[in-house]
């Protein structure tokens, strides 16, 4: 019996993917390439998704190819800012084109990013409106307070245990998914 390869969507609630938020999604994915899993960025600023309800947004190319993909991963890597203690709204508004047979019964990795103080609102959010979507998010999250020098120039983590927590994380999304899906009927 052939293994599969676990497919990873990263998603970030900022428009950049050099945003802070962006970076440490992709750090989060390369260290999942590393592991052998395939991975996907979706980049809202390359492919913006609509409000919800805006007219025309049911049909829009990039609702139906963002639900698309998000159906054919596996499991999912996400990292929103905290903006007033709590998502922001490109990271729900990014949500809010999911739903249970998107995501249903697939593993998510939560991560914030935050200027001040690290604390865990954002995750907690996040984790609510998971659950109803069906989702499972993993047990081990990533708040990274004082974001700004949490980066080197070069876009490095400064800290190594940030670093450490960000592969805990990872590794616990990727078994899993290896779990959920080894379970499916």
């Amino acid at each position: 019996m052939s293994q599969s390869v676990t497919r990873i969507l990263g998603l970030s609630g900022e428009y950049r993917p050099t945003s802070k938020s962006g970076m440490l999604v992709l750090h989060a994915l390369e260290y999942a390439k590393s592991k052998g899993a395939e991975i996907i960025f979706w980049d809202c600023a390359e492919k913006p998704l609509p409000f919800v309800g805006e007219d025309g947004c049911w049909d829009n190319q990039n609702v139906k190819e963002f639900q698309q993909t998000a159906s054919e991963c596996d499991a999912f890597i996400v990292c929103s800012p905290e903006y007033h203690g709590t998502m922001s709204g490109v990271m729900k508004n990014t949500f809010d084109w999911l739903y249970d047979k998107h995501i249903g019964g697939k593993p998510f990795g939560l991560m914030s990013t935050l200027g001040g103080m690290q604390n865990s609102n954002t995750l907690n959010h996040m984790r609510i409106m998971l659950r109803w979507l069906h989702a499972w998010p993993v047990p081990e999250q990533l708040a990274v307070g004082h974001v700004k020098e949490a980066f080197d120039e070069d876009g490095e983590l400064t800290e190594q245990d940030t670093v450490n927590r960000m592969h805990r994380l990872v590794d616990s999304v990727m078994v899993a998914s290896a779990m959920l899906s080894s379970n499916k009927v």
